[in-house]
């Protein structure tokens, strides 16, 4: 026993107890996957048991599209047929996400990549919790970071508050020029809610329009707005 155990003990505070190995601290999680590469990133996903979701899930859903994309669209969290097929934004509200690209000259997977907050489907399609946005977010911030993007298009109110850290509505957020990590956002309706409010389309259309023009700004490199 050391001088300084004897001491302690002689003053009733013993036993001492050490960590092991504490001179070598352990990286946490998120410093973890920030440091990931595609491959581990790819395989870490699917493994993840983060949060009550993984238990409900019939597959996580990564993420699809060009790696080195200009754009990239974020969504809120898988649906029941992303969950069955593994991909984002199929069904009806794909279809609707494939024709809003359609109208911009773009195809999914040709320069844009496509991804969700949530990388697994809330039961029910309920809205996501807190504590799985929490666990979930630095997958998609190492994705943001490795794909690089020149312009960030965010797909509704969870996606859109995730990444600007706010609470605002979508009302607010639209028809300005946001940052995420110094990357130009767009903020727009999420296609699933444009299915079930037709009249606000229009606004998204005029989001879109918003973001092409951003865009050809960006590749002309004119200055954009903060």
């Amino acid at each position: 026993m050391s001088r300084r155990d004897a001491i302690l003990e002689e003053m009733g505070l013993a036993p001492v107890w050490r960590l092991r190995n504490a001179s070598v601290p352990t990286e946490d999680r998120e410093t973890q996957i920030l440091k990931m590469g595609w491959e581990e990133l790819k395989r870490a996903v699917p493994a993840c048991t983060a949060c009550p979701l993984h238990a409900t899930r019939a597959q996580s859903v990564f993420g699809v599209g060009d790696e080195r994309a200009e754009w990239l669209l974020v969504g809120e969290a898988p649906g029941a047929e992303e969950d069955r097929l593994g991909e984002p934004f199929v069904g009806q509200a794909g279809k609707l996400l494939d024709n809003m690209l359609a109208a911009l000259g773009l195809r999914r997977g040709e320069n844009v990549y496509i991804a969700n907050v949530l990388k697994c489907r809330p039961p029910g399609n309920r809205n996501p919790e807190p504590a799985e946005v929490a666990q979930c977010t630095p997958f998609l911030q190492r994705q943001i970071a490795l794909i690089e993007p020149r312009l960030i298009v965010a797909l509704g109110r969870f996606a859109a508050q995730t990444l600007l850290g706010t609470d605002a509505t979508i009302a607010s957020l639209r028809g300005r020029l946001h940052r995420y990590a110094g990357v130009p956002l767009v903020v727009t309706y999420h296609p699933a809610y444009l299915l079930r409010n037709l009249p606000d389309k229009a606004k998204a259309w005029s989001d879109l329009v918003f973001a092409r023009r951003a865009m050809q700004d960006l590749q002309a490199g004119r200055a954009v707005p903060n």
